[in-house]
Protein backbone atom coordinates (compact mmCIF):
# COMPACT_ATOMS: atom_id res chain seq x y z
CA UNK A 1 0.00 0.00 0.00
CA UNK A 2 1.54 3.49 -0.57
CA UNK A 3 0.63 6.05 2.23
CA UNK A 4 1.46 10.64 2.13
CA UNK A 5 1.96 12.61 4.41
CA UNK A 6 2.80 16.09 4.60
CA UNK A 7 6.26 17.23 6.00
CA UNK A 8 8.68 20.57 5.56
CA UNK A 9 12.47 21.02 5.88
CA UNK A 10 14.76 24.23 6.49
CA UNK A 11 16.95 25.80 3.81
CA UNK A 12 18.42 29.34 5.27
CA UNK A 13 15.16 30.55 7.27
CA UNK A 14 12.29 29.43 4.73
CA UNK A 15 10.44 26.37 5.05
CA UNK A 16 10.69 24.01 1.93
CA UNK A 17 7.48 21.73 1.39
CA UNK A 18 8.49 17.95 2.02
CA UNK A 19 5.66 14.64 0.77
CA UNK A 20 7.08 11.82 2.49
CA UNK A 21 5.45 8.98 0.51
CA UNK A 22 6.04 5.22 1.88
CA UNK A 23 5.13 2.27 -0.19
CA UNK A 24 5.12 -1.58 0.94
CA UNK A 25 6.60 -3.86 -1.62
CA UNK A 26 7.56 -7.38 -1.66
CA UNK A 27 10.98 -9.02 -1.34
CA UNK A 28 13.23 -9.15 1.74
CA UNK A 29 12.62 -6.90 5.06
CA UNK A 30 14.07 -3.44 4.95
CA UNK A 31 14.17 -0.08 5.16
CA UNK A 32 14.92 2.43 2.49
CA UNK A 33 15.54 6.24 2.40
CA UNK A 34 15.50 7.96 -1.28
CA UNK A 35 15.10 11.83 -1.87
CA UNK A 36 18.45 13.04 -1.01
CA UNK A 37 18.47 12.55 2.61
CA UNK A 38 21.60 14.10 4.91
CA UNK A 39 22.68 11.94 7.58
CA UNK A 40 20.16 13.42 9.82
CA UNK A 41 17.09 11.99 8.04
CA UNK A 42 19.00 8.76 7.45
CA UNK A 43 19.08 7.97 11.18
CA UNK A 44 15.77 8.48 11.65
CA UNK A 45 15.04 5.13 10.55
CA UNK A 46 16.35 4.22 13.57
CA UNK A 47 14.34 6.62 15.90
CA UNK A 48 11.16 5.70 14.01
CA UNK A 49 11.76 2.22 14.82
CA UNK A 50 12.22 2.32 18.21
CA UNK A 51 9.33 4.94 18.95
CA UNK A 52 6.83 3.00 17.29
CA UNK A 53 7.31 0.04 18.96
CA UNK A 54 6.67 2.23 22.22
CA UNK A 55 3.18 1.70 20.84
CA UNK A 56 2.88 -1.14 20.15
CA UNK A 57 3.72 -1.17 16.52
CA UNK A 58 5.87 -3.72 14.87
CA UNK A 59 7.49 -3.39 11.68
CA UNK A 60 5.72 -6.08 8.77
CA UNK A 61 8.23 -8.09 7.61
CA UNK A 62 8.57 -6.41 3.77
CA UNK A 63 10.54 -4.55 2.08
CA UNK A 64 9.43 -0.90 3.36
CA UNK A 65 10.78 2.28 0.51
CA UNK A 66 10.78 5.85 1.91
CA UNK A 67 10.38 8.74 -0.93
CA UNK A 68 11.22 12.38 -0.05
CA UNK A 69 9.48 14.27 -2.83
CA UNK A 70 11.08 16.69 -4.46
CA UNK A 71 14.01 14.42 -5.23
CA UNK A 72 16.27 16.87 -6.36
CA UNK A 73 16.00 18.99 -2.93
CA UNK A 74 18.54 18.20 -0.10
CA UNK A 75 16.60 16.68 3.05
CA UNK A 76 17.87 17.69 6.30
CA UNK A 77 17.38 17.93 10.07
CA UNK A 78 15.29 15.68 12.41
CA UNK A 79 11.82 17.41 11.87
CA UNK A 80 10.63 14.73 9.33
CA UNK A 81 10.39 12.43 12.07
CA UNK A 82 6.92 12.56 13.09
CA UNK A 83 5.81 12.55 9.31
CA UNK A 84 8.06 9.26 8.53
CA UNK A 85 6.40 7.31 11.06
CA UNK A 86 2.54 8.55 10.34
CA UNK A 87 3.33 7.91 6.88
CA UNK A 88 4.58 4.24 7.62
CA UNK A 89 1.10 3.84 10.25
CA UNK A 90 -0.73 4.87 7.43
CA UNK A 91 1.04 2.62 4.85
CA UNK A 92 -0.03 -0.69 7.40
CA UNK A 93 -3.25 0.87 7.76
CA UNK A 94 -2.51 1.81 11.81
CA UNK A 95 -3.85 5.20 11.25
CA UNK A 96 -6.52 7.03 8.78
CA UNK A 97 -4.99 8.17 6.05
CA UNK A 98 -7.61 10.71 4.97
CA UNK A 99 -6.35 13.09 7.83
CA UNK A 100 -2.58 12.94 6.59
CA UNK A 101 -3.80 14.77 3.70
CA UNK A 102 -4.55 17.83 5.34
CA UNK A 103 -1.91 18.18 8.05
CA UNK A 104 1.55 18.86 8.33
CA UNK A 105 3.50 16.85 10.76
CA UNK A 106 6.78 18.24 12.10
CA UNK A 107 8.96 16.60 15.35
CA UNK A 108 11.76 14.98 16.35
CA UNK A 109 11.29 11.59 17.44
CA UNK A 110 12.83 9.82 20.59
CA UNK A 111 13.64 6.26 21.58
CA UNK A 112 10.84 6.53 23.60
CA UNK A 113 8.53 8.02 21.19
CA UNK A 114 8.20 11.66 22.99
CA UNK A 115 8.35 14.90 20.74
CA UNK A 116 11.15 16.72 20.92
CA UNK A 117 11.26 20.59 19.56
CA UNK A 118 13.06 21.42 16.01
CA UNK A 119 14.03 24.79 14.20
CA UNK A 120 12.01 26.95 12.62
CA UNK A 121 8.38 25.41 13.26
CA UNK A 122 7.19 29.23 12.38
CA UNK A 123 8.83 29.43 9.19
CA UNK A 124 7.25 25.49 8.12
CA UNK A 125 4.01 26.69 9.67
CA UNK A 126 3.56 29.62 7.50
CA UNK A 127 4.24 27.20 4.30
CA UNK A 128 1.54 25.35 5.69
CA UNK A 129 -0.73 28.04 5.27
CA UNK A 130 0.56 28.81 2.11
CA UNK A 131 -0.06 24.98 1.08
CA UNK A 132 -3.30 25.18 2.08
CA UNK A 133 -3.32 22.84 4.57
CA UNK A 134 -5.81 22.83 6.97
CA UNK A 135 -3.91 21.25 10.16
CA UNK A 136 -0.28 21.14 11.89
CA UNK A 137 1.10 18.90 14.81
CA UNK A 138 4.14 19.98 16.28
CA UNK A 139 6.33 18.78 19.43
CA UNK A 140 4.80 20.52 22.68
CA UNK A 141 8.17 22.55 22.92
CA UNK A 142 6.99 24.92 20.31
CA UNK A 143 3.77 25.97 21.16
CA UNK A 144 4.98 29.99 21.56
CA UNK A 145 5.93 29.40 18.02
CA UNK A 146 2.49 28.23 17.32
CA UNK A 147 0.28 31.22 19.13
CA UNK A 148 1.86 33.71 16.19
CA UNK A 149 0.18 31.87 12.93
CA UNK A 150 -2.78 32.38 11.85
CA UNK A 151 -5.14 30.28 9.02
CA UNK A 152 -3.77 27.00 10.54
CA UNK A 153 -5.52 24.53 13.30
CA UNK A 154 -1.99 24.08 15.00
CA UNK A 155 -1.79 20.81 17.76
CA UNK A 156 0.82 20.62 20.33
CA UNK A 157 1.46 16.36 21.22
CA UNK A 158 3.76 15.47 23.43
CA UNK A 159 3.87 11.81 22.28
CA UNK A 160 3.53 9.81 19.08
CA UNK A 161 1.13 8.03 20.52
CA UNK A 162 -1.36 10.92 21.09
CA UNK A 163 -0.63 11.72 17.24
CA UNK A 164 -1.71 8.10 16.47
CA UNK A 165 -5.21 8.39 18.46
CA UNK A 166 -5.65 11.92 16.95
CA UNK A 167 -5.59 10.91 13.58
CA UNK A 168 -7.52 7.93 14.60
CA UNK A 169 -10.14 10.05 16.00
CA UNK A 170 -9.63 8.42 19.17
CA UNK A 171 -8.72 11.61 21.06
CA UNK A 172 -8.29 15.29 20.63
CA UNK A 173 -4.91 17.14 21.07
CA UNK A 174 -4.86 20.20 23.08
CA UNK A 175 -4.42 23.65 21.20
CA UNK A 176 -1.71 26.21 21.90
CA UNK A 177 -2.81 28.70 24.46
CA UNK A 178 -3.78 31.96 22.28
CA UNK A 179 -2.99 34.48 25.76
CA UNK A 180 -1.19 37.92 25.29
CA UNK A 181 1.84 37.35 27.15
CA UNK A 182 3.16 40.81 28.50
CA UNK A 183 5.94 41.74 26.58
CA UNK A 184 7.63 43.70 29.98
CA UNK A 185 7.31 40.09 31.70
CA UNK A 186 9.67 38.33 28.65
CA UNK A 187 11.92 41.18 28.00
CA UNK A 188 15.40 41.43 29.84
CA UNK A 189 15.70 44.90 31.16
CA UNK A 190 17.38 47.30 28.37
CA UNK A 191 20.60 49.73 29.36
CA UNK A 192 18.44 53.04 29.77
CA UNK A 193 20.10 56.16 27.97
CA UNK A 194 20.27 58.14 31.20
CA UNK A 195 22.87 55.93 32.52
CA UNK A 196 25.35 57.76 29.73
CA UNK A 197 26.60 61.22 31.34
CA UNK A 198 28.91 63.77 29.90
CA UNK A 199 28.64 62.36 25.96
CA UNK A 200 26.26 64.41 24.88
CA UNK A 201 27.90 64.92 21.66
CA UNK A 202 27.48 61.05 21.54
CA UNK A 203 24.12 60.94 22.69
CA UNK A 204 22.90 63.02 19.88
CA UNK A 205 24.65 60.93 17.16
CA UNK A 206 23.06 57.87 18.70
CA UNK A 207 19.83 59.41 18.36
CA UNK A 208 20.51 60.48 14.86
CA UNK A 209 21.28 57.01 13.92
CA UNK A 210 17.66 55.21 15.92
CA UNK A 211 15.77 57.74 13.71
CA UNK A 212 17.29 57.79 10.37
CA UNK A 213 18.37 53.62 10.56
CA UNK A 214 21.84 54.62 9.93
CA UNK A 215 24.95 52.93 10.50
CA UNK A 216 27.29 54.33 12.88
CA UNK A 217 30.82 54.02 14.15
CA UNK A 218 32.36 55.30 17.79
CA UNK A 219 35.91 56.02 17.64
CA UNK A 220 37.42 56.87 21.14
CA UNK A 221 39.43 55.49 23.70
CA UNK A 222 39.49 52.84 26.05
CA UNK A 223 36.45 53.24 28.78
CA UNK A 224 35.11 56.38 27.25
CA UNK A 225 31.87 54.61 26.78
CA UNK A 226 31.26 53.41 23.40
CA UNK A 227 30.30 50.14 24.29
CA UNK A 228 27.22 51.37 26.66
CA UNK A 229 26.07 53.88 24.09
CA UNK A 230 25.65 51.02 21.64
CA UNK A 231 24.10 49.01 23.78
CA UNK A 232 21.62 51.96 25.22
CA UNK A 233 20.94 51.76 21.35
CA UNK A 234 18.18 49.34 21.37
CA UNK A 235 16.16 51.42 24.45
CA UNK A 236 15.31 54.13 22.08
CA UNK A 237 14.33 52.50 19.12
CA UNK A 238 10.48 52.08 17.90
CA UNK A 239 9.03 48.82 18.59
CA UNK A 240 8.83 46.74 15.45
CA UNK A 241 5.59 46.88 13.65
CA UNK A 242 3.50 43.09 13.75
CA UNK A 243 5.02 42.15 10.05
CA UNK A 244 8.22 43.20 11.33
CA UNK A 245 7.79 41.25 14.61
CA UNK A 246 7.03 38.22 12.89
CA UNK A 247 9.98 38.39 10.34
CA UNK A 248 11.90 38.77 13.56
CA UNK A 249 10.34 35.28 15.26
CA UNK A 250 10.65 33.61 11.84
CA UNK A 251 14.42 34.30 11.76
CA UNK A 252 14.88 33.20 15.43
CA UNK A 253 12.54 30.34 15.34
CA UNK A 254 14.92 29.00 12.56
CA UNK A 255 18.50 29.53 14.79
CA UNK A 256 16.47 27.36 17.38
CA UNK A 257 15.79 30.52 19.54
CA UNK A 258 12.51 29.55 20.93
CA UNK A 259 12.63 31.62 24.28
CA UNK A 260 9.09 33.17 24.22
CA UNK A 261 11.07 36.49 25.29
CA UNK A 262 12.47 36.44 21.86
CA UNK A 263 9.68 35.05 19.91
CA UNK A 264 6.23 37.07 21.46
CA UNK A 265 8.38 39.84 23.73
CA UNK A 266 8.11 42.43 20.50
CA UNK A 267 11.65 43.46 20.76
CA UNK A 268 14.06 43.74 18.22
CA UNK A 269 17.22 41.83 18.11
CA UNK A 270 20.60 42.74 19.53
CA UNK A 271 23.77 40.84 18.66
CA UNK A 272 27.00 41.30 19.79
CA UNK A 273 29.51 38.81 18.42
CA UNK A 274 32.98 37.88 19.66
CA UNK A 275 36.02 39.86 17.51
CA UNK A 276 37.18 35.95 17.41
CA UNK A 277 34.02 34.92 14.87
CA UNK A 278 34.81 33.74 11.81
CA UNK A 279 33.00 34.51 8.65
CA UNK A 280 30.08 31.80 8.10
CA UNK A 281 29.08 32.79 11.59
CA UNK A 282 28.47 36.66 10.67
CA UNK A 283 27.29 35.91 7.03
CA UNK A 284 26.02 32.78 7.13
CA UNK A 285 26.62 29.42 6.04
CA UNK A 286 27.72 26.01 6.46
CA UNK A 287 26.04 22.44 5.61
CA UNK A 288 22.83 22.55 5.29
CA UNK A 289 23.03 26.62 5.23
CA UNK A 290 22.18 28.81 8.53
CA UNK A 291 21.47 32.37 9.19
CA UNK A 292 24.56 33.94 10.47
CA UNK A 293 24.67 37.17 13.12
CA UNK A 294 23.59 39.87 10.47
CA UNK A 295 20.26 37.99 9.58
CA UNK A 296 20.06 37.19 13.16
CA UNK A 297 20.25 40.96 13.98
CA UNK A 298 18.07 41.20 10.97
CA UNK A 299 15.44 44.86 11.98
CA UNK A 300 17.70 45.76 14.99
CA UNK A 301 21.00 46.24 16.38
CA UNK A 302 24.20 44.20 15.21
CA UNK A 303 26.96 45.54 17.48
CA UNK A 304 31.16 45.02 16.22
CA UNK A 305 33.20 46.26 19.43
CA UNK A 306 36.47 46.20 18.34
CA UNK A 307 36.08 46.58 15.03
CA UNK A 308 40.19 46.51 13.51
CA UNK A 309 40.57 42.83 15.75
CA UNK A 310 38.00 41.13 13.45
CA UNK A 311 39.23 38.82 10.68
CA UNK A 312 38.90 40.60 7.42
CA UNK A 313 37.72 38.52 5.32
CA UNK A 314 34.18 38.14 8.21
CA UNK A 315 33.73 42.21 8.00
CA UNK A 316 34.13 42.93 4.72
CA UNK A 317 31.42 41.12 3.71
CA UNK A 318 29.19 43.95 5.41
CA UNK A 319 30.09 46.15 2.61
CA UNK A 320 27.70 44.46 0.35
CA UNK A 321 24.72 43.59 3.05
CA UNK A 322 25.18 47.17 4.95
CA UNK A 323 23.36 48.85 1.57
CA UNK A 324 21.64 46.22 0.15
CA UNK A 325 19.78 44.69 2.80
CA UNK A 326 20.89 40.94 2.52
CA UNK A 327 23.29 38.12 2.21
CA UNK A 328 23.34 35.62 -1.00
CA UNK A 329 25.13 32.20 -0.08
CA UNK A 330 25.58 30.08 -3.33
CA UNK A 331 26.63 26.83 -3.05
CA UNK A 332 27.15 23.92 -6.04
CA UNK A 333 23.49 22.48 -5.31
CA UNK A 334 21.85 25.74 -3.59
CA UNK A 335 21.23 29.55 -3.58
CA UNK A 336 20.17 30.97 -0.37
CA UNK A 337 18.74 34.78 0.15
CA UNK A 338 18.55 35.64 3.65
CA UNK A 339 17.22 38.79 4.98
CA UNK A 340 19.88 41.01 6.79
CA UNK A 341 18.71 44.62 7.36
CA UNK A 342 20.43 45.51 10.95
CA UNK A 343 21.44 48.89 12.27
CA UNK A 344 25.12 48.17 11.77
CA UNK A 345 27.28 49.45 15.35
CA UNK A 346 31.02 49.47 15.56
CA UNK A 347 33.58 50.69 17.90
CA UNK A 348 36.74 51.08 17.37
CA UNK A 349 40.31 52.78 19.34
CA UNK A 350 41.97 55.30 17.39
CA UNK A 351 45.11 53.72 17.80
CA UNK A 352 46.36 50.02 19.06
CA UNK A 353 47.13 51.76 23.06
CA UNK A 354 43.99 53.65 22.25
CA UNK A 355 45.09 56.99 23.48
CA UNK A 356 45.85 58.86 20.05
CA UNK A 357 44.73 62.38 20.30
CA UNK A 358 44.10 61.91 24.02
CA UNK A 359 44.73 65.02 26.26
CA UNK A 360 45.23 63.37 29.09
CA UNK A 361 47.47 59.89 28.41
CA UNK A 362 50.51 60.12 26.21
CA UNK A 363 49.91 57.77 22.94
CA UNK A 364 52.94 55.15 22.58
CA UNK A 365 52.38 54.07 18.87
CA UNK A 366 54.32 55.39 16.59
CA UNK A 367 52.80 56.73 12.92
CA UNK A 368 53.61 53.10 11.00
CA UNK A 369 51.53 51.34 14.08
CA UNK A 370 48.57 53.28 13.73
CA UNK A 371 48.20 53.17 10.25
CA UNK A 372 48.40 49.37 10.11
CA UNK A 373 46.32 49.25 12.85
CA UNK A 374 43.70 51.17 10.77
CA UNK A 375 44.51 49.28 7.70
CA UNK A 376 42.77 46.55 9.21
CA UNK A 377 39.98 48.11 8.32
CA UNK A 378 39.02 48.86 4.61
CA UNK A 379 38.24 52.66 3.28
CA UNK A 380 35.29 51.25 1.46
CA UNK A 381 33.77 49.42 4.59
CA UNK A 382 34.40 52.77 7.10
CA UNK A 383 32.68 54.82 4.10
CA UNK A 384 29.92 53.21 4.98
CA UNK A 385 28.96 54.06 8.03
CA UNK A 386 26.85 57.28 7.82
CA UNK A 387 27.64 58.59 11.12
CA UNK A 388 31.45 58.63 12.30
CA UNK A 389 31.57 59.68 15.61
CA UNK A 390 34.38 60.42 18.37
CA UNK A 391 33.72 59.86 21.40
CA UNK A 392 36.11 61.63 23.73
CA UNK A 393 37.46 60.53 27.44
CA UNK A 394 35.45 61.17 30.41
CA UNK A 395 37.13 62.43 33.52
CA UNK A 396 35.97 61.11 36.59
CA UNK A 397 34.81 64.84 38.48
CA UNK A 398 33.00 65.70 35.19
CA UNK A 399 30.99 62.36 35.23
CA UNK A 400 29.91 63.08 38.49
CA UNK A 401 29.21 66.41 38.10
CA UNK A 402 27.34 65.74 34.97
CA UNK A 403 23.68 65.98 34.88
CA UNK A 404 21.58 63.10 34.50
CA UNK A 405 19.83 63.04 30.39
CA UNK A 406 16.91 62.21 28.84
CA UNK A 407 15.68 58.55 29.96
CA UNK A 408 15.38 56.38 27.08
CA UNK A 409 11.52 57.04 26.64
CA UNK A 410 11.63 60.39 26.16
CA UNK A 411 14.41 60.19 23.29
CA UNK A 412 11.95 57.11 21.67
CA UNK A 413 8.97 59.48 21.46
CA UNK A 414 10.93 61.99 19.44
CA UNK A 415 12.79 58.93 17.25
CA UNK A 416 9.12 57.38 16.14
CA UNK A 417 7.93 61.22 15.51
CA UNK A 418 10.90 61.41 13.12
CA UNK A 419 10.44 58.17 11.87
CA UNK A 420 6.84 59.19 10.55
CA UNK A 421 8.15 62.35 9.07
CA UNK A 422 10.44 60.16 7.35
CA UNK A 423 8.28 57.45 6.17
CA UNK A 424 5.62 60.55 4.96
CA UNK A 425 8.26 61.96 2.61
CA UNK A 426 9.78 60.35 -0.42
CA UNK A 427 12.91 62.36 -0.16
CA UNK A 428 15.45 59.40 0.29
CA UNK A 429 15.17 57.42 -2.34
CA UNK A 430 17.25 59.22 -5.57
CA UNK A 431 19.79 62.48 -5.71
CA UNK A 432 16.95 64.72 -7.16
CA UNK A 433 14.53 63.53 -4.46
CA UNK A 434 17.15 64.22 -1.73
CA UNK A 435 17.68 67.78 -3.05
CA UNK A 436 13.93 68.44 -3.67
CA UNK A 437 13.25 69.85 0.15
CA UNK A 438 16.72 71.36 0.78
CA UNK A 439 17.27 75.04 1.20
CA UNK A 440 20.16 76.27 -1.48
CA UNK A 441 22.35 77.22 1.41
CA UNK A 442 22.18 74.12 2.72
CA UNK A 443 22.94 72.45 0.11
CA UNK A 444 26.34 75.04 -1.01
CA UNK A 445 27.53 74.27 2.36
CA UNK A 446 27.07 71.01 1.82
CA UNK A 447 29.08 70.93 -1.43
CA UNK A 448 31.75 73.01 0.20
CA UNK A 449 32.54 70.54 3.03
CA UNK A 450 32.21 67.53 0.63
CA UNK A 451 34.76 69.37 -1.75
CA UNK A 452 36.78 70.97 1.52
CA UNK A 453 37.17 66.81 3.08
CA UNK A 454 37.22 65.29 -0.39
CA UNK A 455 34.53 62.96 0.58
CA UNK A 456 32.92 60.37 -2.00
CA UNK A 457 29.89 60.68 -3.72
CA UNK A 458 28.52 57.73 -1.38
CA UNK A 459 29.67 59.60 1.28
CA UNK A 460 27.78 63.04 0.16
CA UNK A 461 24.39 61.27 -0.35
CA UNK A 462 24.79 59.36 3.19
CA UNK A 463 25.55 63.29 4.25
CA UNK A 464 22.72 64.36 2.91
CA UNK A 465 20.16 61.61 4.17
CA UNK A 466 21.93 62.10 7.74
CA UNK A 467 21.19 66.19 7.16
CA UNK A 468 16.90 64.77 6.64
CA UNK A 469 16.89 62.60 9.54
CA UNK A 470 18.48 65.70 11.54
CA UNK A 471 15.37 67.87 9.94
CA UNK A 472 13.00 65.26 10.31
CA UNK A 473 14.16 65.48 14.46
CA UNK A 474 13.91 69.40 14.27
CA UNK A 475 10.23 68.80 13.17
CA UNK A 476 11.15 70.79 10.04
CA UNK A 477 9.46 70.46 6.46
CA UNK A 478 13.23 71.88 4.64
CA UNK A 479 16.69 70.75 5.48
CA UNK A 480 18.65 73.77 6.65
CA UNK A 481 22.22 75.14 6.58
CA UNK A 482 22.36 73.93 10.34
CA UNK A 483 21.22 70.36 9.93
CA UNK A 484 23.77 70.00 6.71
CA UNK A 485 26.35 71.64 9.20
CA UNK A 486 25.86 68.94 11.64
CA UNK A 487 25.66 66.24 8.92
CA UNK A 488 29.42 67.18 7.67
CA UNK A 489 30.34 66.95 11.51
CA UNK A 490 29.23 63.32 11.82
CA UNK A 491 32.90 62.41 9.20
CA UNK A 492 35.43 62.07 11.55
CA UNK A 493 37.75 60.24 9.49
CA UNK A 494 36.99 62.24 6.63
CA UNK A 495 38.34 65.45 8.44
CA UNK A 496 41.62 63.66 9.76
CA UNK A 497 44.31 64.55 7.04
CA UNK A 498 46.43 61.46 5.19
Amino acid sequence: MLATAHAACLIGIEANPVQVEVRLGEGLPGFDIVGLPERGVRESRIRVRAALSSVGFAFPPRHLVLNLAPGDVPKTGTGLDLAIAASILAACEAVSAEQLASTLLVGELSLSGELRPVRGVLALLRSAKQAGLEHAIIPEGNRHEAMLVQGVSVYCAPHVGAVVRWLNGEAPLPEPESQTLDPSALSEPERDLSAVRGQEAARRALEIAAAGGHHILFIGSPGAGKTMLARALPSILPPPSAEEALEIATIASSAGLRSPRILVGRRRPFRAPHHTASAAAIVGGGEPIRAGELTLAHRGVLFLDELPEFRRDAIETLRTTMEEGEVVISRARQRVRLPAAPMVVAAMNPCPCGYHGDPTRHCRCGELQIARYRGRVSGPLLDRFDLQVAVPRVSARTMRKATRGEPSAVVQARVEQARERLATSDGRSSLEALTANVAAEALTLLELGVERLKMSARAYLKALRVAHTISALEGCDEVAPAHTAEALQYRVLDREPS
